[in-house]
């Protein structure tokens, strides 16, 4: 009678433990946060419809929003272009040296952190420099796949409707130097950036 009970015991306890699990399997699901719809507009030739993704990169994307709910980007262009790989802006002077006042961590793979959006066609991902946590507020938008960024640098969204505008940029683009440099009176201006509720 006494083994009997022992194994009633110990069967509910494992009813329990399995049931616990799945109640911390669902608030981790419902934990999940909403994904970020923003539109760029961009002078002469029209809007860039984003999704971006908090769940796989959650400071780059507060970051990001923070600046877009600050105006922080209207006026600012994209100064670096190269058909074929990407179009990159959002540099308050305007010459890929500039930046926000401050920077984040790097949500890629090579600096610790877990991220497996790829650089592939409409991707939206963080330029920075050498150091792996000086992003601030350039960003760039993959034109053609360069998976051979994954792991270097931060993704953190991609283009819902109006990659044919980043084409169009691109094309457009008459870059000063294989680093894809546009003049400044040549670089393509974001009149702004706001996230759409």
């Amino acid at each position: 009678m006494k083994k009997i009970k022992n194994i009633l015991i110990v069967a509910f306890i494992c009813l329990i433990a399995i049931s616990c699990s799945k109640e911390s399997e669902k608030v981790q699901t419902d934990e999940q946060k909403e994904k970020v719809n923003i539109v760029m507009t961009i002078k002469d030739y029209g809007d860039i419809n984003l999704e971006l993704d908090p769940n796989i990169a959650p400071i780059t994307v507060d970051n990001f929003v923070k600046l877009v709910n600050e105006k922080f980007y209207d006026g600012l262009t994209f100064h670096r272009i190269i058909e074929g790989f990407m179009i990159q802006g959002g540099d308050p002077l305007g010459n890929g040296t500039g930046g926000s006042k401050e920077t984040i961590k790097g949500e890629f793979s090579s600096n610790g952190v877990e991220n497996n959006l790829s650089h592939k066609r409409g991707v939206i991902s963080m330029a920075r420099s050498q150091n792996k946590d000086s992003a601030s507020s350039q960003f760039f938008i993959v034109q053609k796949d360069s998976t051979y960024l994954d792991g270097d640098y931060a993704a953190f969204g991609e283009v819902t409707s109006g990659m044919e505008i980043v084409d169009k940029i691109a094309s457009d683009a008459k870059p000063t130097d294989s680093n894809g440099t546009i003049e400044k009176d040549m670089q393509p201006v974001i009149e702004s950036i706001r996230v759409v509720k």
